[in-house]
């Protein structure tokens, strides 16, 4: 996020794309609800009508993968009115020829169509939002799961950049987190190309600065994605893996890729907190402990590093991530001799310069967002204030690409996969409170009720969802909340777990899957046919 949380209630106008952020992201939701009744104007481009939609002053029902010709039809719009910023632009900014060109050729009618939106509407939008005093872009998983994912991105940043609204408190473009350290493992080095605090792998200078500290030759070699190991493992170039804290039997894509992917291995070892999915398959399972049995920090969506405190000694055998990384590197040769998170945390201050004026100390009470370089630096609400991180921002002209696969006679439904407000992701932990399973414990599919009557089937009936890939059970949920041709899913249930269906098409830069659109049928089931899947054990 460029921006902070507590800035949300201070935007004028919120444009929210992809995101359901009173579910899946409620402290945020909450943020945006106090800007609602600050008299802040909101904009939602979303297929579903969730909350944000059937409360925003405009709803753009846009159909799943087609977010770029919004974009771009948007800053079509603004520049045919002269509403960008041409300060702005003129003096931060460059690529403006490259993208004005783009984005003269795709009219509010041209995207409308495409998009299934009203003309009319777009071009509201995109005076509502070029006009703001203080206008800010929430996106997440539906801008970035699609195989143009990196593009929906660059294309959002061209229309903060275009209309000056970045770089200034309550503006921004605000990706949010899905999970509450993600941002922290980005942050140190949980990506193939890059070392803590996102330096090359390929810089010879940075490759002696890690080379020094660590005392060992490293690889200017980036590493492998994570779709890419499963291809690797597949063709036998991979031999084992180490999965800690993940399940992507659950949360990857064409799930019975990912299986037989996982079972070709030599040797699998999951560090996990439950028996999730994926620790089913593991030759080794190293119990790890959870949040509330160890020491350390957190880094969240808005870059605040956070203390997080041990209330109670890690359960049984278990022991923290850290303890059995470092006892693994010292058994395998290497020792690892750190005697706490602090002496780990200090460590990475001396490497990261965003981290460097960081410690423990510092945050004992409040967190501290980076980029924060000297002890004396009082970290950084937004970023970009007067200069970019490259110098000049760069406009990326990106060109409309459809999803991988469409809609057809054979599966003429097009099927998109989120979030509930009651699970947590694939559910591994939240499926085991009795509390939350007591209002959510049953996979549904959302579909329209013009659909639901010419397949022959009402609310609460179960019905087959099937893909090119697969098929599980559900129930129906009929409603408006989903336009006609489109069913959605939650993805948190094991039983009937959505990403059997998925699509694994990914984004060429970043890999990601394209979980947002796949075509699909439904069918409703005879009762003889109904399979009741074994159900988790709920504790307490």
């Amino acid at each position: 996020m460029t921006n902070s949380i507590p800035e949300i209630s201070g935007v004028e106008v919120l444009f929210v794309i992809g995101a359901n952020p009173t579910e899946a992201h409620p402290i945020i939701g909450l943020e945006m609800k106090k800007a609602l009744r600050k008299g802040a104007t909101l904009i939602v481009a979303d297929p579903r009508k969730t909350w944000l939609a059937q409360h925003a002053h405009i709803h753009l029902p846009l159909r799943p993968g087609t977010d770029n010709l919004l974009i771009n039809a948007m800053m079509h719009v603004i520049l045919a009115e002269g509403l960008e910023n041409k300060e702005f632009v003129a003096t931060r900014t460059e690529g403006f020829d490259a993208l004005k060109a783009l984005a003269g050729e795709i009219t509010p009618e041209h995207a409308a169509e495409a998009c299934g939106v009203n003309a009319d509407d777009i071009r509201r939008a995109a005076r509502l939002y070029a006009k703001a005093g203080r206008g800010a872009i929430f996106y997440t998983l539906g801008i970035t799961e699609h195989v143009c994912g990196t593009d929906n991105v660059r294309t959002l940043a061209n229309l903060a950049m275009l209309t000056g609204q970045i770089g200034r408190p309550s503006t921004g473009v605000n990706p949010m987190r899905g999970q509450n350290n993600v941002q922290g493992g980005c942050d140190m080095g949980a990506l193939p190309e890059i070392f803590p605090g996102y330096q090359k792998v390929a810089d010879p200078a940075v490759i002696a600065k890690f080379e020094k500290a660590w005392g060992v030759k490293l690889s200017s070699k980036p590493g492998l994605l994570m779709p890419d190991m499963f291809d690797a493992a597949l063709a036998g170039k991979l031999k084992a893996a180490f999965i800690m804290g993940e399940d992507p039997v659950m949360s990857e894509p064409h799930q019975s890729h990912i299986v037989k992917a996982l079972n070709s291995l030599d040797f699998l070892v999951v560090q996990e907190i439950f028996m999730s999915e994926t620790a089913k398959l593991a030759d080794v399972i190293l119990p790890g402990a959870t949040f509330a049995e160890k020491d350390g920090t957190f880094a969240n969506t808005e870059r605040r590093v956070q203390r997080v405190r041990k209330a109670i000694d890690p359960v049984g055998n278990s022991k923290p991530d850290w303890q059995i990384i470092c006892e693994l590197s010292t058994r395998m040769g290497y020792p690892m001799p750190y005697r706490s998170p602090e002496e780990v945390w200090n460590e990475v201050a001396s490497l990261v310069p965003a981290y460097a004026g960081i410690n423990y100390a510092r945050i004992e009470h409040v967190g501290l967002q980076w980029p924060c370089p000297t002890p004396d630096h009082p970290g950084t609400q937004f970023l970009h204030a007067g200069k970019f991180t490259r110098g000049l921002g760069q406009f990326f002209a990106a060109r409309f690409r459809p999803p991988a696969e469409q809609p057809d006679a054979d599966y003429p439904l097009l099927l998109t996969t989120g979030r509930t407000l009651f699970h947590y992701n694939v559910g591994t932990m939240t499926r085991r409170s009795k509390g939350i399973t007591k209002k959510s414990d049953e996979c549904f599919v959302e579909i329209n009720p013009h659909d639901a009557a010419s397949l022959g089937f009402a609310e609460g009936a179960m019905v087959q969802i099937e893909t090119r890939r697969g098929s599980i059970q559900a129930k129906a949920a009929v409603s408006d909340r989903v336009p006609r041709g489109i069913i959605w899913m939650p993805f948190h249930f094991a039983e009937a777990s959505a990403n059997k269906l998925t699509n694994s098409a990914c984004d060429d830069v970043t890999k990601t899957g394209e979980y947002k659109v796949a075509a699909a049928r439904v069918e409703a089931m005879k009762p003889c046919d109904v399979h009741v899947a074994s159900m988790p054990r709920v504790v307490s």
